[in-house]
């Protein structure tokens, strides 16, 4: 005879430890095996339009960039912790060559959602190279913003970049000004 009141507490932990971690693995599902490919990539190329438009200077850095990560759509919500997921591609000479997914967490006084875009240019084969060796590639110190000083420009030459990596962060409003990547995660996703 077993006594159901001790397998009680097990079960609904289980349970509910179970159901907290669905969305987790739902995060971090492969979204290329069911035909999504052709979404990211019609997102991606609906981004590069928008940015291109939008941003001024931009144009430039996709003619110099030796490769560009556009993430088309992140998501970011908080209430105390929270989190930033999306999806994007790597575009080189203007071709899709592999497919990545963006995530970042956050710990603070934050309550809200937001949805946004941005691209990292790699402005050098080198920086275009590590990014693509690492297994995990994580936005440092060493991405330069590129932010909207007035009307016409992103604020410094664009055919003189010195820095490897440039990133520039629009939404539907266009540039983000203030608007940070730093210790945002990519990892290639794997068809």
């Amino acid at each position: 005879m077993t006594d159901r009141r001790s397998d009680a507490p097990l079960s609904r932990r289980t349970l509910m430890l179970g159901a907290g971690a669905l969305p987790l693995l739902a995060a971090c599902g492969n979204p290329l095996g069911s035909g999504n490919a052709s979404r990211i990539d019609a997102r991606v190329q609906g981004a590069v339009s928008f940015m291109q438009q939008e941003v001024p200077g931009t144009r430039e850095l996709v003619n110099n960039a030796a490769g560009m990560l556009v993430m088309p759509l992140v998501t970011e919500a908080g209430f105390g912790f929270g989190g930033a997921y999306g999806r994007g591609a790597l575009l080189i000479n203007g071709a899709t060559v592999d497919y990545y997914s963006a995530l970042s967490g956050s710990f603070g006084l934050q309550i809200g959602a937001q949805q946004y875009a941005h691209t990292l240019f790699f402005m050098t084969p080198e920086a275009l190279s590590q990014f693509r060796n690492s297994v995990g590639w994580s936005v440092g110190a060493d991405v330069r913003y590129a932010l909207n000083t007035d009307a016409a420009t992103l604020g410094f030459d664009t055919a003189s970049i010195s820095e490897p990596v440039v990133a520039v962060v629009y939404g539907q409003a266009g540039l983000i000004v203030g608007a940070t990547l730093d210790g945002t995660r990519y990892t290639r996703i794997i068809p």
